[in-house]
């Protein structure tokens, strides 16, 4: 009975990581499940199919009266259209400040660097690149021997077993990692969904905010900005004591002995810095680079 009772937790457990941050602070992430990415995958697919529908339902309307001259500019929406969303929806929305397509912000998902690092544009080429060969080719060839009629079982057999294999890859290894995660180095995990202890607008009246200066607030990115949510959200006194530290070392300020508003303030600051400059066309990623 007892042993029964705790399968479960022993279970979720084998999903935490340790991810330790460029501040040394480690947030155990929690993997996502094989079921939380199938379901993003499904809900991107569609997404996707619900726009080259809307797609053909407008072309259709626009060449009513002309029957069977809308049929190239048919295929061309399903054919050129499908490639272009298959290969660039996932990397757009990944390269993406959250890391994440609709489907996996949905499932409350999203992706990061396995070594702690910002997620690269490199990375994420990679582990969407790999997807066209592990799903959409043995699916290509699928439908086109469909298509075909001919009798090809031992092609329909060779697609199911090359998407089988990669299909269930995330089953078979600890990470739950795709062919892809494993050549990016990435991992998608599940997004912290705890709330700030109070939200940026309201918070203003009851303390007194520490201010920064400009010299301080170029100290970090947007990837830096994101890690630190991270930390305020998790609310791990430990976490926030070492990064309250860490931040008030390089800023030379003495320490106040209230680590989290000193990294909350630290952090709406940051948040309306690079904010404005967003609006005025300098965008910076990280602490590596300039705006």
């Amino acid at each position: 009975m007892i042993g029964k009772a705790k399968s479960p937790r022993r279970k979720r457990s084998t999903l935490k990581r340790n991810f330790v941050t460029p501040e040394g602070v480690d947030l155990q992430l929690t993997l996502g499940s094989a079921g939380e990415r199938a379901g993003a995958f499904l809900i991107d697919l569609i997404i996707m199919f619900a726009i080259l529908i809307a797609a053909s339902l407008i072309t259709a309307a626009l060449f009513n009266g002309f029957g069977s001259a809308a049929d190239p500019v048919f295929a061309i929406i399903w054919l050129l259209g499908f490639f272009i969303l298959r290969n660039f929806w996932f990397t757009l929305f990944e390269m993406g400040g959250q890391g994440a397509t609709p489907g996996k912000r949905l499932m409350g998902l999203r992706v990061v660097a396995r070594d702690g690092a910002r997620l690269s544009g490199a990375a994420v080429v990679t582990r969407n690149a790999l997807r066209e060969i592990e799903i959409f080719l043995p699916f290509s060839l699928l439908a086109a021997t469909g298509v075909e009629g001919s009798n090809t079982d031992a092609y329909i057999w060779a697609a199911l077993l090359w998407s089988g294999l990669f299909l269930f890859l995330p089953l078979f290894n600890r990470d739950r990692l795709r062919a892809g995660d494993m050549l990016a180095g990435t991992w998608v995990v599940q997004v912290v969904k705890n709330d700030l202890a109070f939200d940026l607008t309201a918070a203003t009246s009851e303390r007194q905010r520490t201010h920064f200066t400009d010299q301080a607030l170029d100290l970090y990115g947007e990837f830096e900005l994101q890690t630190l949510e991270d930390v305020l959200r998790r609310n791990d006194p430990e976490a926030i004591r070492i990064v309250a530290q860490t931040i008030r070392s390089k800023l030379s300020l003495p320490d106040d002995g209230d680590d989290y508003n000193f990294l909350f303030d630290y952090y709406a600051a940051l948040c309306a810095r690079l904010e404005k400059g967003m609006m005025l066309g300098k965008r910076r990623a990280d602490k590596f680079k300039n705006a």
